[in-house]
């Protein structure tokens, strides 16, 4: 784990330092430069305090956002692989949602709403792309409206120690429930913004992967060797243990990301035209499969599953060998999670038959699903409100009914969290953006005119499916941590769907006017001169 996060630390602050001394000639600038890389260097070398050098890091990009925020948005999707991990400060001076990811984004968001003033660009997003997105904000303010009366119930399952001595107070809940919500979209809408050349594409593209790539590394230095030959139990039990202390994201999360991440990937193969880039790419997706596979998160299984299935049906209908192949290998090589995966199905074992137990399967969901959908019943149009399943103490009543064996403060299922929250209204009205934004990614993937669309419509169609399988057993449809990468994807592929579409409609070529860079490419914001993927 130090060793990973040093290496993505010291290419960080490489990038930082090309870019400023290609910026700045001036001696002095150097020599501050210079300053700095020795100080992360020291850090970095004695492990004596990783949470300078991310400040450190921050403050240098956060600063570098008003010179080229571009390259800065591009550091703000890697720093998400170490958000929540135990080492990233989370917090400054103990003031309430200052934090170095949102004192980047900050920086990010003010000096891009500066630039694209200055170079005169038109918000050209569709309107019912807008319309859809309106109806999505409107159903976080709504939801998040309904439970500032009894927000106070919330105390019943908070697993913080500074909670459990305050209390869930105002600001907390304002800052949880609504900015964060909204906070993690930014990226895709600037990302969308953004990428009008064919290399920034690319450029954003890789950025986006290397988040998930970063993440898998980490989940396979968390687990111990032994996770590898260990049964389906103790696998469950490691990885909840070791990867919530260690990457920072819940098991279930972490299985969802991957799940889709590593098809994401793979589809980028198409894009890349050298071969040690093609490996390169082909390794990763390896890293990236055996991570998820160490989460021991079982709808994760099933929603890799499926996703591959999908997509290889979509476009690449030659690997299709390539998933019962891995799951022969994951048998061989790695039993545990096939057990683990097969928990509570029925068969023989050793020589008695036995049936299939419901609860196992599904890890006892359909016990917060037997209380939660006759909730839904009762008030079919609007819901409750955010958090309802605690608020409306259903919770406390499957505790109660349970003897305390089993907790459930989420439906565990996001369909039905939307339902319960916010009813068949707030569903209708937050749902379409994430079909149409799989419908656009579904459209670039299956057009073989350019590899961009593969490349880019494979990633987004792999991550929003991977969101949208495992939210039947799990996640959220609220925008949250570990949705950025999906968001930030979205944008992407918008963008390309949009400018191919205005290439068909005006026979111009693709990205037209902005193919030669000119009007993101000013004096006073330079372009990251990395050259286009392949």
């Amino acid at each position: 784990m130090p060793l990973v996060k040093a290496i993505i630390a010291a290419l960080i602050i490489g990038v930082f330092a090309f870019e400023i001394f290609r910026k700045h000639t001036n001696v002095r600038y150097r020599g501050l430069i210079a300053f700095a890389a020795a100080i992360c260097g020291y850090e970095l070398l004695n492990r004596q305090n990783f949470g300078s050098v991310v400040f450190l890091i921050v403050i240098g990009f956060a600063v570098y956002a008003w010179v080229n925020w571009f390259v800065s948005l591009c550091a703000l999707m890697v720093l998400m692989a170490f958000l929540n991990n135990a080492d990233t400060p989370h917090g400054i001076a103990g003031i309430q949602g200052l934090n170095p990811w949102n004192l980047l984004m900050a920086n990010v968001l003010l000096s891009w709403l500066l630039y694209r003033r200055r170079q005169g660009l038109q918000w050209d997003a569709p309107r019912y792309v807008k319309f859809l997105a309106f109806g999505l904000l409107f159903v976080v303010i709504w939801s998040y409206s309904r439970m500032l009366d009894d927000y106070q119930k919330l105390n019943v399952f908070n697993d913080s120690e500074d909670l459990k001595k305050a209390g869930y107070n105002f600001a907390w809940v304002t800052s949880e429930y609504l900015i964060d919500c909204l906070k993690w979209v930014l990226p895709g809408i600037i990302f969308y913004d953004a990428c009008r050349a064919r290399n920034r594409i690319a450029i954003a593209l890789s950025f986006v992967l290397l988040l998930y790539f970063l993440i898998g590394i980490q989940v396979v230095k968390a687990m111990p060797l032994r996770a590898v030959t260990a049964t389906a139990s103790e696998l469950g039990r490691i990885s909840a243990r070791d990867l919530r202390n260690n990457v920072g994201y819940f098991r279930t999360e972490l299985s969802m990301m991957l799940s889709g991440a590593s098809w994401a990937i793979l589809s980028c193969v198409v894009f890349v035209r050298r071969r040690k880039f093609q490996v390169l790419l082909i390794v990763a997706v390896g890293v990236v499969a055996l991570g998820q596979a160490l989460t021991g998160g079982r709808s994760g299984y099933v929603t890799w599953g499926l996703t591959g299935l999908i997509v290889c049906i979509l476009r690449w209908r030659r690997l299709l060998p390539v998933i019962p192949a891995a799951v022969l290998a994951i048998v061989v090589f790695m039993p545990a999670v096939m057990d683990r995966m097969l928990t509570g199905f029925g068969g023989e074992h050793g020589g008695v038959q036995t049936q299939t137990d419901l609860m196992a399967v599904s890890a006892g969901r359909v016990i917060a699903w037997s209380y939660v959908i006759p909730k839904i019943e009762q008030s079919p149009i609007i819901g409750y409100g955010r958090q309802a399943m605690v608020r409306e103490n259903i919770y406390q009543q499957i505790l109660a009914d349970t003897d305390g064996e089993e907790s459930f403060p989420h439906p565990h299922n996001a369909y039905l969290e939307m339902l319960l929250d916010n009813g068949v209204f707030g569903f209708l009205l937050a749902m379409p953006l994430y079909f149409v934004l799989l419908f656009h990614s579904f459209s670039l993937l299956m057009d073989r005119s350019d590899p961009l669309f593969g490349a880019v419509g494979g990633t987004a169609c792999c991550l929003i499916l991977g969101l949208m399988i495992a939210a039947l057993t799990s996640e959220t449809f609220y925008p949250q941590d570990s949705a950025c990468g999906m968001w930030a994807a979205a944008g992407i592929t918008l963008r390309v769907y949009m400018e191919r579409k205005r290439s068909r409609e005006t026979g111009e070529p693709l990205f037209g006017e902005y193919e030669s860079d000119e009007l993101i490419n000013m004096e006073e914001e330079p372009d990251l001169n990395f050259s286009p993927v392949g």
